[in-house]
């Protein structure tokens, strides 16, 4: 799960200042773009911002992909190509943007961010995802982590199934954006899992590495909701907009990511109701396992103290009188064993009593 970045570096700023905050993995920005219409499709890797200048008025749909925005540079000559606004570059540095849309008129700005599973670290992974929305372009902008969740939307471009071919650029904003939030339904999935088994666990075994667990599921549940819940904004923002960008074919599909974020908002608020119950049971079986604990001990308790008592008395050692014998079975020749009958006889009585009123 990634950490909230200090902007401390940011303060006193003028606006309008590029600063790139994140980790950058390596020193190059790898571009790739996808040109198509219904009848034709090419695809290269730039290796320049120049090569992407050709494609600025094409009629076709063309779909620029930027892996790498730690090079100010680069990022500056690509909106400058297109222009678009500084703030909006600004935007896409902070790789800690809100999920938010803006309709700057000849083109949509739309940060929203992708969630996946690291399994090697059992952990969330977060990636900002920024696109630039114009008449007959789309430039998604990704920090350059592993992988993305678009391979699919690639490979129906290059094959030409579906009717992406034959839509706009909206549609392939929602495409973009209908891949991030299906893989949003893959990572509760596998939340659901682990609550799950969590569960399981928790009736059999509470020990302390369960208080754990639960505490980081809520800790990734809350940075579900805080990634998730400014996404309902966005899309249901996309559904309203009037704007010459979206049609209203391609309103119907944002209508259908709208629901689709819907479910997976109501899914992490029904998660999050589950892990604080697990939190109380967690909480109610440690103390009915103090409970048990404290209920046998005050069993014996309360099985000795009479025998204590009758141990005492006859442990006082008043043996002699002048006048005679005051406690006759001190010299008694079973006295002694006759003692420990009363004894037993007392705790098994008592024993016999608690067993009939249930108590254990």
């Amino acid at each position: 799960m990634s950490k909230l970045i200090k902007k401390s570096r940011l303060t006193g700023q003028p606006p309008e200042t590029l600063l790139y905050e994140g980790k950058a993995k390596s020193e190059q920005v790898r571009i790739t773009i996808i040109d198509y219409d219904e009848k034709d499709f090419t695809e290269q890797e730039a290796r320049s911002v120049e090569e992407c200048i050709p494609f600025r008025n094409k009629q076709s749909v063309t779909w620029i992909n930027v892996d790498g925005v730690h090079r100010i540079d680069v990022l500056e000559k690509l909106t400058a190509c297109y222009l678009i606004h500084h703030l909006v570059l600004e935007d896409i540095l902070n790789i800690n943007q809100r999920p938010k849309v803006e309709d700057f008129g000849e083109y949509v700005y739309i940060a929203s961010k992708m969630l996946t599973l690291d399994a090697a670290k059992d952990d969330i992974a977060e990636e900002q995802v920024s696109m630039i929305l114009g008449k007959n372009f789309l430039i998604s902008f990704q920090e350059e982590k592993q992988g993305d969740v678009f391979d699919g939307i690639r490979q129906r471009i290059r094959s030409g199934k579906g009717r992406i071919r034959k839509m706009g650029p909206d549609y392939l904003a929602y495409a973009l954006l209908d891949a991030m939030v299906d893989s949003y339904f893959v990572l509760l999935e596998r939340l659901g899992e682990k609550i799950e088994a969590l569960e399981e666990t928790l009736v059999l075994n509470p020990e302390p590495a369960v208080l754990q667990a639960i505490n980081k599921l809520k800790r990734d549940l809350i940075f579900l909701r805080k990634s998730v819940w400014p996404l309902r904004e966005v899309v249901h923002g996309l559904t309203q907009m009037e704007s010459g960008l979206l049609s209203e074919n391609a309103a119907v599909y944002y209508r259908d990511i709208y629901d689709h974020v819907i479910q997976v908002v109501d899914t992490i608020e029904a998660f999050r109701d589950t892990v604080s119950g697990m939190l109380d049971i967690y909480l109610s079986s440690l103390s009915h396992r103090l409970n048990e604990v404290m209920k046998v001990l005050t069993i014996i308790a309360t099985i000795f103290m009479p025998l204590t008592f009758i141990a005492g008395i006859y442990g006082m050692n008043f043996n002699t009188h002048a006048s005679g014998v005051n406690m006759p079975e001190l010299n008694w020749r079973f006295g002694y064993f006759f003692a420990l009958g009363i004894m037993a006889t007392t705790a098994c009585v008592m024993i016999v009593n608690f067993k009939r009123k249930k108590w254990f």
